[in-house]
């Protein structure tokens, strides 16, 4: 079953974020078992898991690993490129909102700046999700 393995790893990278972040700020945030951001990526757990498992018990030279490849790696791209590229977009929009709300010209609300992922957080999910889809 190729779906046990991939959803392991999301599970316990998401779970690991909330042990990782808790412990880093002394409060457990159980939100986090579903929010995006952190250490490691789950993004690249579930995808890397998913390949993995599909190489190994399918064979590299089969079609499907070229597509399960080929998606983890744009999966990937766009954690840690483009969401978090955004998520920097995003604390600076709150800074400039920040500094409005000071002045009392503006009330909005903040954006949410943990959006995407580090290189290295991305690298710790997807040597997790190596693991969990290689047992």
């Amino acid at each position: 079953m190729f779906l046990v393995r991939p959803f392991l790893a999301w599970l316990i990278a998401q779970l690991l974020k909330i042990l990782i972040d808790g412990l880093s700020k002394k409060r457990f945030d159980f939100r986090r078992l579903v929010g995006a951001g952190g250490m490691p990526s789950s993004h690249a757990a579930i995808t890397v898991a998913l390949t993995t498992q599909i190489g190994r018990e399918m064979g590299i030279g089969e079609p499907v690993f070229a597509v399960a490849l080929i998606f983890t790696l744009v999966v990937i791209y766009d954690a840690a490129g483009v969401r978090q590229a955004a998520g920097r977009q995003a604390a600076v929009l709150n800074k400039i909102l920040d500094e409005l709300m000071v002045q009392k010209k503006i009330t909005d609300t903040r954006l949410k700046e943990l959006l995407g992922h580090t290189p290295i957080e991305v690298m710790v999910g997807a040597l997790l999700g190596f693991a969990i889809g290689w047992l």
